[in-house]
């Protein structure tokens, strides 16, 4: 059984799922789908054509689907999708996608959105990802799994964010972080390797200690990035870690790799 309560506004066409919860003066539109066990704890507002996963809580003041930020949308019909089990805490805001982004604005599974965080259009966002207070994402920004944007943080537009990556608070960050790197700084710069994130992760020893080999690879002065690349693939092929690093770089992206000062590749 849904419990609603009387203040707040339900579109009679939205789909809703089974055992949600809708708070004081909440607001759903046409177009929406709740999955099982929603809960919007009050003064939530979803519109758009967005659907969200199974178990997922909003807090209040949340504005979810709403159009994007971008002058270049024209009312085009675009989507967000919502995974299960996120939480997203207050003042949350998430946009759609647009037409030059694929029309899609997609988000996975347990991830943690913290207050003021910002989603923008077409953005790409993996499981278990969070979102510091007021992080914020520009829009075609992806993010993979287990990575961490720190408070009061920015991504650029077209940014990636490797797996397991960990961007400081107050960073900003206009180029790709390599998995499981670590970034921090005004114009962001590669710190370290996330080595607190790899052993809550229960990284072995073995694979870290290569990880930590191959890192000072990549960035050791000698040679171009791309003769460092084809050691690295030579003498880590078997560490998984390693070369999604190596992968990674070698993909096209519109943006170049955030990369250490000189003093910290050494």
């Amino acid at each position: 059984m849904n419990n609603i309560h009387p203040t707040a506004v339900i579109s009679e066409k939205a789909t809703l799922g089974d055992n949600i919860q809708i708070g004081p003066f909440c607001l759903v539109g046409s177009d929406v789908t709740l999955g099982d066990s929603v809960e919007l704890v009050s003064h939530v507002v979803v519109e758009g054509v967005t659907s969200i996963g199974a178990n997922t809580r909003i807090f209040p003041f949340a504005s979810i689907g709403h159009q994007p930020q971008d002058l270049k949308f024209e009312g085009e019909i675009s989507r967000l999708e919502i995974g299960c089990n996120n939480l997203i805490r207050e003042n949350v805001t998430i946009n759609p996608g647009t037409k030059g982004g694929g029309l899609l604005t997609k988000i996975g599974n347990n991830c943690l959105f913290m207050v003021g965080a910002h989603v923008a259009h077409d953005c790409m966002i993996s499981d278990n990802v969070i979102l510091v207070n007021n992080a914020t994402l520009a829009g075609h920004v992806s993010v993979a799994e287990w990575a961490i944007i720190g408070g009061l943080s920015a991504v650029h537009q077209f940014v990636r964010i490797g797996r397991h990556a960990m961007v400081g608070g107050m960073s900003g960050v206009e180029n790709d972080v390599i998995p499981y790197g670590s970034v921090m700084g005004n114009r962001a710069h590669l710190s370290s390797l996330n080595l607190v994130g790899l052993k809550r992760r229960d990284f072995s020893r073995e694979v870290i200690h290569d990880l930590r080999k191959a890192y000072r690879l990549f960035f050791a002065p000698e040679g171009t990035l791309n003769e460092r690349l084809d050691d690295v693939a030579e003498l880590f092929s078997t560490n998984e870690p390693v070369m999604e690093i190596v992968n990674f770089i070698r993909t096209n992206s519109s943006r170049a790799i955030c990369q250490p000062k000189l003093d910290d590749a050494a």
